[in-house]
C-alpha cells in the first residue's frame, strides 16, 4: 500500500526541521507494524519571508527585528531548542551569520524530485538542507554550498552547479509555493495525508503516526 505524504516547510524554519524529524519518527514506528506500506514523501516550497533580499542578510539583526529585541529572540530561540531536545534534536543558532533567500534551496529539491530520485536519497537531501543552516551554520542559498550539499548526497558536482547557474524551474518552484498559499496554508510545517488530512505545526510522533494511521483508514474503501 502506497501512502503520499505532502510536506510544505522553509529550509530555514527550525520547527519544519523539528517536524521532519518527527515525521521521520513516526514513519518508523508505523512501518514496524505496516512493513508493506510505501510512505513516499512530496516536499512542496514555503517562504517565511518572500522578501528576502536573493544574497540573504543578517540572521542576528533578521531576529531581533522579528520578535522585537535580542531577549525575546533569545526567548524564542529558546523555545524551539527545549521542544527539540526531547527528540534528540540540537540547533547552533550562535553559528548562523545569513538568512538566506531558499529560492535555490527549494530549487534543488524540486529537481530532486522531479527527476524521479529515491524516497531516501530525497530525505536525505532535506536532511542535509536543514543540518547545513541550522548545525553547520552554512549558507543555503549560496550555490557554492548548494552544489557541495547535493555532491555529498550522490550527485555530479559539476553538474548540479552549472544547473544552478540556470533559471529552471524557478518558475515552477514560486507557483508552487503561490498554490500551497492559496490553499490556505499560512504556516509550516503543514502535513498532508493521501490528501484527505492535514495537521499544521511540528506535531508529535505519535499525532503524526496516528494522522497516518487515519489517513489509511480513510482511504479504505467502504
Amino acid at each position: 500500500m502506497i501512502l503520499n505524504i505532502d510536506l510544505v516547510s522553509d529550509f530555514v524554519c527550525p520547527w519544519c526541521f523539528l517536524g521532519k524529524v518527527r515525521l521521520d519518527r513516526a514513519i518508523e514506528e508505523v512501518k514496524a507494524s505496516r512493513p508493506d506500506l510505501d510512505i513516499r514523501i512530496n516536499w512542496l516550497p514555503f517562504f517565511l519571508n518572500p522578501d528576502t533580499p536573493e544574497a540573504g542578510e543578517p540572521y542576528r539583526e533578521f531576529l531581533e527585528a522579528k520578535f522585537g529585541g535580542p531577549l525575546k529572540a533569545d526567548a524564542v530561540l529558546a523555545k524551539v531548542s527545549e521542544a527539540a531536545a526531547e527528540d534528540g534534536l540540537t540547533y547552533a543558532f550562535e553559528h548562523i551569520r545569513t538568512r538566506p533567500d531558499t529560492l535555490q534551496a527549494h530549487r534543488l529539491m524540486y529537481r530532486s524530485q522531479a527527476v524521479g530520485q529515491t524516497p531516501a536519497r530525497i530525505q536525505a537531501l532535506a536532511g542535509a538542507l536543514f543540518a547545513a543552516h541550522f548545525q553547520e551554520g552554512r549558507d543555503i542559498g549560496d550555490k557554492d554550498t548548494l552544489a557541495d550539499i547535493a555532491a555529498a548526497n550522490g550527485e555530479r558536482r559539476d553538474t548540479v552547479r552549472e544547473w544552478l547557474d540556470g533559471r529552471e524551474d524557478i518558475d515552477k518552484v514560486r507557483r508552487m509555493a503561490e498554490g500551497v498559499r492559496r490553499q490556505g496554508v499560512e504556516g509550516v510545517p503543514f502535513f498532508i495525508f493521501n490528501r484527505k488530512l492535514a495537521a499544521s505545526g511540528a506535531q508529535s510522533a505519535a499525532v503524526l503516526g496516528a494522522a497516518i494511521l487515519q489517513s489509511l483508514e480513510a482511504g479504505r474503501p467502504s
